[in-house]
């Protein structure tokens, strides 16, 4: 068996295994990069861009639909499918083409295309091929969840990864999952003509986790889309060339109905359970993951990393080159571990209104700050500017410690949240105070004038003794 040696091999060539790679080549270390499958990244073949181009698709056919409340009236629509599609992967490809263009550049020595499994600690098989590295990052990113007993249909079964591969819009699609993947997907079918229901196992919405906040969001999203929240799919029965879906809601009512098809979206599992971890010695979680540290990426004490999807932190494509900086830096310096940049969190649904999170969620702050932490608040119903767009809907919770006044974070659903969750970020990970995010511009009319609403409410409460919040006393729905 032929034997490779390397200073640090990169299983995965994704978003993180790509960052590692560039990291641990910058301290002049010998780098082998593995891949499995493909190249191109989650985000550029299946993820953010050609789901913000589907989105985008839908937001010009809500727009020309919704036109006539401001007294402009359009044609009839009309919505061509094939054209959509035909947009979706054009574009889908040329991205996907700029990545795949990026590692056509790295040395053709430093990759290696196959299936690496471990087989000691410092040892890898590729293949026919023995790999033996001083340091090793794991980077095999995340696959989409589907239940088993589903299988039995099909291709009438899909995933985010498969819909980017549609030539034209299907009739019909039931969303199982009403996470930030099933919401933006199912939002962007149903404005695009295609007929959609979203199953929900409880009352959660997305990254939302603030109950207040999970109201409003669920009172708006209903308003627009069918969303059967606490209804679980019971079976699924192919049917030609559609889906039978029988369901159960938190009454006990029971509904039969016919989809195209039926798209799973409850989540997406790391990509851990075939690399021969047991191999390895590490310790792991519940889930097969590897005990790591998130500062360092290094799995315990040994010369193994972990970025990306894979260690099931914050699945994000921003995250992931973080982590993988991080860990392609530490494993071309073992043993000099250092801890890197972990930045502030920020995560964006871009449905409408858009949800956005920054900083500590709700349920964090629950958990760890209960009693020590105010909320301020604001309505995007009457604010100005949403009024002006007739976006007038959602609303921003804003949280700040008592004592130090410092901002602790944020959850929203409303206009321009994904500009406002930046604000938000910036401000988190600066250590702002809410007094001295007050003391920022805000120009009119604008609406981050919400955001200086909510902020002089937050102070005006961070006035008043601390005492336990009586939402944390709610229960938070499962996911």
């Amino acid at each position: 068996m032929p034997t490779l040696h390397t200073d640090v091999a990169i299983i995965g060539a994704g978003t993180a295994g790509m960052t590692a790679y560039r990291a641990a080549q910058n301290e002049s270390k010998s780098v082998l990069l593995i891949e499995s499958h493909v190249y191109g990244t989650t985000c550029a073949r299946v993820g953010c861009m050609p789901s913000k181009l589907l989105i985008a698709a839908a937001e010009a056919a809500h727009a020309a639909q919704s036109a006539s409340a401001f007294g402009v009236h359009a044609a009839p629509l009309r919505i061509d499918g094939k054209a959509v599609m035909a947009r979706v992967r054009s574009e889908r490809d040329r991205f996907v083409g700029f990545v795949v263009s990026d590692v056509d550049d790295f040395p053709a020595e430093t990759k290696l295309m196959g299936r690496a499994v471990f087989t000691g600690p410092d040892t890898l098989r590729v293949g026919d091929t023995e790999i033996q590295a001083k340091s090793i990052v794991i980077a095999t990113g995340s696959s989409p969840k589907v239940a088993d007993e589903w299988k039995i249909a099909g291709d009438r079964i899909i995933t985010s990864d498969d819909v980017f591969d549609w030539t034209d819009l299907p009739e019909s699609v039931a969303v199982v999952g009403t996470g930030v993947i099933g919401l933006e997907l199912g939002q962007a079918l149903h404005r695009l003509g295609v007929r959609v229901a979203l199953f929900a196992r409880g009352n959660s919405l997305a990254q939302i986790s603030d109950p207040s906040l999970l109201e409003v969001a669920d009172r708006v999203l209903s308003e627009e889309l069918d969303i059967r929240f606490q209804t679980s799919v019971t079976s699924v029965v192919r049917d030609g060339d559609g889906v039978i879906i029988h369901s159960r809601d938190g009454q006990g009512h029971q509904r039969t109905e016919r989809f195209t098809y039926l798209l799973s979206a409850m989540g997406r599992s790391p990509n851990v359970h075939q690399l021969g971890l047991e191999h390895t010695g590490l310790v792991l979680d519940r889930f097969g993951i590897p005990h790591y540290d998130k500062h360092t990426m290094q799995c315990g004490s040994s010369a193994i990393f972990i970025a990306g999807d894979a260690d099931n932190e914050r699945p994000l494509l921003p995250e992931a080159a973080d982590q993988g900086r991080i860990a392609g830096r530490n494993a071309a310096c073992f043993p000099d571990v250092q801890p890197g940049l972990r930045r502030t969190p920020l995560t964006i649904a871009f449905s409408e209104p858009q949800i956005a999170t920054a900083g500590a969620s709700y349920k964090e702050l629950c958990a760890g700050r209960a009693g020590q932490f105010a909320v301020g608040k604001v309505s995007f119903e009457n604010q100005g500017r949403s009024r002006v767009m007739l976006q007038n809907q959602g609303m921003l919770r804003v949280y700040g410690e008592f004592g130090s006044g410092r901002f602790l974070g944020a959850e929203m659903i409303g206009p321009r949240a994904e500009h406002i969750g930046h604000l938000l970020a910036w401000a988190h990970q600066a250590g702002m105070t809410v007094e001295q995010m007050l003391d920022m511009p805000f120009y009119h009319p604008v609406v981050e004038e919400g955001l200086r609403t909510a902020l002089r409410d937050l102070l005006s409460q961070l006035k008043n003794p601390p005492s336990l919040a009586e939402d944390c006393l709610k229960a938070i729905p499962a996911s």
